[in-house]
């Protein structure tokens, strides 16, 4: 049974990429939890290569943001669709935000939540180049704010072990196999013919901040997406959900953060590279 159907048997449908909660199942759902845990997506909307969507990432961070919801009472919201992805500017259809105005926004989000009463506010990066939701993280942390950002390359090994996949992160960095095989599993008409034979890899990339994409690869794709499958997919998205529990015992936890922290071990991390 897909996410979204296994979520409509306790709090309605998803409309698309959209949940379809309303106020009451949110007030329902706060009341079982002793701090109320919101949700966020964060996608992209850029170049995959000629066979991914431009809303890839955002269809990453979804699908992971709703296996989240379906094994834990959290607050799930919908997703913010363009970030930060200047570094695929040479590819027609990327579109990006500023940094800064990325930034903006999730404060915002996040300040509009706890005056609703969601006091803690877990951000599902899906893109690798969004780095200034690290600084979210840790600026809000400083003040005392719950939040965390997931899932950490540490989660993304834990996953990419346990799914089989093939590539390692450094080399699966672009709609490679982690992203076809999430794709594959569950949004299987968003491809288009040649993944199998796209693959493309660019191990040394340290100057990609300077030159972009474009210095490292011809068609967009910089892993090996011919490895993807559905089952391995799904085998990400679930070990993914297993690994979300130390963030939400981090968050839910009475007390401040540091000591929720040691009782659980958890850290915030980034996005897969």
């Amino acid at each position: 049974m897909g996410g979204s159907q296994k979520r409509s048997t306790a709090y309605g449908p998803e409309y698309g990429l959209l949940p379809a909660d309303t106020t009451e199942d949110v007030r329902t759902r706060g009341a079982s939890v002793s701090r109320q845990v919101a949700v966020l997506p964060v996608g992209s909307y850029e170049q995959h290569g000629p066979f991914l969507p431009l809303a890839t990432d955002t269809l990453v961070a979804c699908a992971v943001a709703r296996e989240i919801a379906d094994a834990y009472p959290v607050h799930l919201l919908p997703p913010v669709t363009i970030s930060c992805s200047h570094e695929h500017a040479a590819w027609p259809g990327t579109v990006s935000l500023s940094s800064v105005t990325l930034h903006a926004v999730v404060r915002d989000i996040a300040d509009s939540l706890r005056r609703s009463g969601v006091e803690a506010l877990v951000l599902v990066n899906g893109h690798g180049g969004n780095y200034v939701l690290g600084n979210v993280v840790q600026e809000s942390s400083a003040r005392g704010e719950r939040t965390a950002l997931f899932p950490a390359p540490e989660d993304w090994e834990t996953a990419r072990r346990r799914a089989g996949v093939v590539t390692s992160l450094l080399t699966d960095m672009h709609a490679g196999e982690i992203e076809t095989s999430i794709l594959l599993h569950t949004h299987p008409e968003s491809l288009r013919p040649g993944y199998e034979t796209s693959d493309s890899v660019a191990d040394d990339r340290r100057h990609l901040l300077s030159l972009g994409m474009a210095a490292y690869t011809d068609s967009g794709v910089i892993g090996r997406p011919s490895l993807g499958s559905a089952e391995k997919g799904k085998k990400l998205l679930a070990s993914l959900a297993d690994s979300f529990g130390a963030y939400f015992s981090l968050l839910t936890t009475e007390g401040d953060a540091a000591d929720a922290a040691d009782a659980t071990g958890a850290v915030d991390g980034g996005g897969p590279g």
